[in-house]
């Protein structure tokens, strides 16, 4: 599983019942940029710091982590999936994958 489970690296996310690692890979941290276009990473972060983060900056974060892990669906599939803990447990999914992505090594 990676980079050795939550404490290396990965968020364990359950979609459709099943647990699956996420992480965000230099390729997803790409992904991510490309799919935020002009705006870029910089906002996404003072969105999440400012609680001011938004559904759809949930789910590209997820969807990018998601990939990073490993998973083969859509940012549209996760859009459709059940989310294991619902809309709180994702935002709180996604704001690990950033502090995970950017946490300076010990």
């Amino acid at each position: 599983m990676g980079r050795g489970g939550p404490l290396g690296g990965d968020v364990l996310i359950v979609i459709d019942g099943e647990t699956l690692p996420a992480r965000l890979t230099l390729g997803a941290l790409a992904e991510l940029e490309d799919r935020l276009g002009e705006e870029g990473l910089g906002p996404l972060l003072e969105r999440f710091e400012g609680g001011a983060v938004r559904s759809k900056d949930i789910a590209a974060l997820l969807a990018a982590g998601l990939r990073g892990g490993g998973w083969t669906g859509t940012e549209a599939d996760l859009m459709h999936a059940r989310l294991g803990g619902g809309a709180t447990t994702a935002a709180r999914h996604a704001a690990e994958l950033l502090i995970q992505a950017f946490r300076l090594p010990e």
